[in-house]
């Protein structure tokens, strides 16, 4: 069995006038404190993207040491990163613009972390480098193992007119390399700062909440971006037999 803890969207360094991005920085430790207070241990922590809010590597040295953890912790960027100080100060790599896509194996699946993000835009792809890079993961290695795949942008419309609009698109390209191979359990996103549940391509498609905000759909009424929702995270647990269970949590507001 495989449990997985899942977060997304913690914009270090986001403000919008509540005390210079320390609101952001606080609801992200309040996450990690919880989960590095579990009893027991997770296979994997998944952040997938805007782990920075403006992409400035001040805010990558932040999300370095919040999210320093007992568990496992693997990252994505989103369409508020940006990958040369990402590269530079999360990875320790040379600059550069190409995607960052990691592949890592855990003992019993491997996890594949892509970028999405568009540099200069919201709206999310996933270039042809990056499914050529996917498909060729998929067919070599450990195939007799499951494989759960993230990326930042959703590859569907969700029904929330903040998000539809810069969602994933492109999708059609994605979900040929999915349906070549079987042993793919669940997708795993983020960029709504929702909790939702849906599928893509026959498979399992589970958006974590935002941990810095909650959007809101249209008929909550509302602003339609909250900032006053607790930070959420989501627990996925996939079984012997490939089954996944996702699990959303919500902790105690702070703010």
């Amino acid at each position: 069995m495989l449990t997985i803890a899942h977060l997304s969207d913690i914009h270090l360094g986001q403000d919008h006038g509540r005390d210079d991005g320390k609101r952001a920085r606080r609801r992200a430790e309040q996450v990690m404190a919880y989960l590095d207070a579990l009893p027991g241990p997770l296979d994997a922590v998944l952040v997938t993207g805007d782990l920075a809010d403006q992409g400035l590597p001040e805010e990558y040295r932040q999300v370095a040491e919040v999210l320093v953890s007992r568990h496992p912790v693997f990252t994505c960027p989103g369409n508020h990163d940006s990958r040369s100080p990402y590269r530079e100060v999360l990875l320790g790599e040379a600059p550069g613009e190409e995607p960052v896509n990691r592949l890592h194996r855990l003992p019993g699946a491997d996890v594949l972390m892509l970028d999405s993000s568009i540099p200069g835009q919201h709206d999310g792809l996933l270039d042809e480098p990056t499914l050529d890079w996917l498909d060729a993961e998929l067919a070599s290695g450990r195939t007799e193992l499951p494989a759960l795949v993230a990326f930042h942008h959703p590859p569907v419309e969700l029904h929330l007119p903040y998000v539809d609009p810069i969602r994933q698109f492109g999708e059609e390209r994605l979900e040929r390399v999915l349906r070549r191979h079987p042993r793919v359990a669940a997708l795993f996103c983020g960029h709504a700062h929702t909790s939702a549940a849906t599928a893509f391509a026959g498979l399992p498609l589970l958006i974590a909440p935002g941990v810095v905000s909650t959007v809101t759909l249209p008929f909550e009424g509302g602003p339609g971006i909250s900032f006053d929702h607790p930070p959420m995270l989501a627990f996925h647990v996939l079984d012997e037999d490939r089954r996944l269970t996702t699990h959303y949590r919500a902790l105690p507001l702070r703010d």
